[in-house]
């Protein structure tokens, strides 16, 4: 039988674990700094949900026209049921939020195409997420489309 040993100065093993640590924290700081430079508004701000319409290539009155707090409810009735298909075809599905409270942001839409009458954009959020939401023409022949880019629109 071999028994092999190591002598390992003390003094040695505190400078290695040091310059170790000092490399996690480094790395640590440095992947912090990134996270917080790249990450922008949360759509638990107004900035960051007029940000999400601007993106989709909407311009909307940065205010919000109303804002509230909406049940979804615990069982389906016709009008449930229908919106939810018209959320389903824009791959949203409220049903998976039955119960809980949501919040709901409308916004007037300013450049809707050949739009006479108001035209908003609605938000619903949980938990600073989109699960939902819809464009409403208020015209006399409006109709609400799912939320969707105006690209899609015209």
């Amino acid at each position: 039988m071999m028994v092999m040993t190591a002598k390992v100065h003390k003094k040695k093993l505190i400078w290695v674990l040091a310059a170790l640590g000092a490399i996690i924290a480094l790395a640590l700081v440095l992947l912090d700094g990134s996270a917080t430079e790249t990450a922008g508004p949360t759509l638990a701000s107004n900035e960051g949900r007029v940000k999400l319409l601007t993106s989709m290539g909407w311009e909307v009155t940065a205010t919000p026209k109303e804002t509230g707090q909406v049940r979804i409810p615990d069982s389906a009735d016709e009008v449930f049921t229908r919106y939810n298909m018209l959320q389903k075809k824009h791959g949203y599905d409220l049903s998976a939020f039955a119960g809980k409270t949501v919040m709901r942001y409308v916004y007037q839409i300013n450049n809707f195409p050949d739009a006479t009458d108001p035209v908003y954009a609605t938000l619903l959020i949980y938990k600073d997420q989109v699960i939902g939401g819809d464009i409403t023409d208020t015209s006399a022949k409006g109709v609400i489309r799912g939320l969707l880019s105006k690209s899609t629109v015209s």
